[in-house]
């Protein structure tokens, strides 16, 4: 018996799978198997459960497919292969390396803050300039596990500090939905249903009228220190094989103004 296969009373998923992943990504059958080198036959009696795939053609439809690496395991399962990816603790020793980097990244960005999440904006980790920003909150949002967008967008959050708190809140949901599109993640799903629930904060009298930049939507956050206005970005690692470092993003606030920047160094000067 072949050790890599387990009970193939499971395997009958794997069509409808792939063919939901297909649909998701907006492809048709023709579509992926040409990116795949399969036939177009071949890809249907699959989809319809009527062939089964072996595992190289598995993970070659799911590469095509940008499948997370979370829901590979399950395609291979659902085909009656073994899982391949592994998903260990951000603190397990294999990880070590990987978990200096990100140490670094986020000491390194000070005295700009910055801050590590998972799949579900889990916080991970924080650089010594994040605390200050949200100290604002109400205690029970800061215990950990803390999710920054319930964070951001709760009205006990930093909603009523947001002092753009409508362009933020369209720019946080469109990148959830984004989100889900790729990921088809039901934690999200939930998530988003949460977030856009959430009422207005009082200063968010009416929606914005058209200021929004084109390029990139700053976060304006009041705070006993003045208006503090900064720019995202995210940095994820490239070609992860564990599941944890797939799914780690670091999101690093920069300075949208002097101002800002000013504001911050000062900061980082009197926690010296």
């Amino acid at each position: 018996m072949n050790s890599t296969l387990v009970h193939p009373a499971v395997r009958s998923d794997v069509g409808a799978l792939l063919r939901e992943w297909r649909q998701r990504r907006r492809m048709s059958q023709l579509d992926l198997a040409g990116v795949a080198d399969v036939s177009t036959r071949h890809l249907s009696f699959v989809e319809s459960g009527r062939s089964l795939p072996s595992r190289d053609m598995l993970m070659r439809l799911a590469e095509q497919l940008d499948v997370p690496l979370r829901e590979r395991n399950t395609l291979l399962v659902a085909a009656g292969y073994a899982p391949l990816y592994r998903e260990r603790a951000l603190a397990d020793p294999q990880l070590s390396a990987a978990r200096r980097a990100v140490d670094l990244v986020l000491k390194g960005h000070e005295p700009y803050p910055a801050l590590a999440v998972d799949r579900h904006w889990t916080m991970i980790a924080a650089n010594a300039a994040f605390a200050p920003l949200v100290a604002s909150a109400d205690a029970q949002l800061l215990v950990p596990p803390v999710n920054v967008l319930r964070l951001s967008m709760h009205p006990q959050g930093l909603a009523d500090a947001i002092d753009n708190w409508h362009e933020w809140r369209a720019h946080l949901l469109a990148r959830l939905r984004r989100q889900i599109d790729v990921s088809g993640d039901a934690t999200l799903v939930s998530l988003l249903a949460e977030l856009e629930a959430y009422p207005a904060p009082r200063h968010a009298t009416h929606e914005p009228r058209g200021e929004t930049d084109p390029v990139v939507v700053p976060l304006r956050l009041r705070t006993q220190h003045g208006v503090l206005s900064f720019l995202s970005t995210t940095t994820v690692f490239g070609t992860p094989v564990d599941i944890t470092l797939s799914e780690l993003a670091i999101e690093a606030f920069f300075p949208a103004d002097d101002s800002t920047a000013a504001i911050l160094r000062e900061l980082a000067d009197a926690r010296r």
